[in-house]
C-alpha cells in the first residue's frame, strides 16, 4: 500500500465509528498549500458549515494556505460558523491524517474558540 491508500483506510475506520454515533462531525482535508474544514450533519449528507484557505477573504489576510497560521485561522473561522449555526460539540474527523502540525493546530484553535470535541 502506498501513503494515500493507507490514510484513506484509516479514515474509514474512523468515520465508521463516527457514524455509529451519529455524531455532527468537523472533517480534515490538507493539501500542500490547502486546508479545509466542514462540518458535517450526523446523517452523513449535508455540509451544515465550511472554510478552507480558498477563500477570498481567508487569502487576503494569509497569502499562503499550507502552514500552520493558516490552519489557525481556519480552525478559528470554522468554530465561529459552527457557533452561528448552532453547533457546539463535534467528533473530530481528520481524515486519515496524523494528530500533528497542522491537524492539531486547527483542532486547538477550534477548541480555543468554543468548539467541543
Amino acid at each position: 500500500m502506498n501513503k494515500k491508500e493507507t490514510r484513506l483506510r484509516r479514515s474509514r475506520k474512523t468515520r465508521a465509528r463516527i457514524a455509529e454515533q451519529k455524531a455532527v462531525r468537523l472533517t480534515v482535508f490538507r493539501s500542500n498549500f490547502h486546508i479545509y474544514a466542514q462540518i458535517i450533519s450526523g446523517c452523513g449528507s449535508k455540509v451544515l458549515a465550511s472554510a478552507s484557505t480558498l477563500e477570498a477573504e481567508v487569502r487576503a489576510r494569509i497569502p499562503y494556505g499550507g502552514n500552520k497560521a493558516a490552519a489557525a485561522e481556519i480552525g478559528k473561522l470554522i468554530a465561529e460558523r459552527a457557533k452561528t449555526a448552532g453547533i457546539e460539540t463535534v467528533a473530530f474527523d481528520r481524515a486519515g491524517f496524523l494528530y500533528h502540525g497542522r491537524v492539531k493546530t486547527l483542532a486547538e484553535a477550534a477548541r480555543e474558540n468554543g468548539l467541543k470535541f
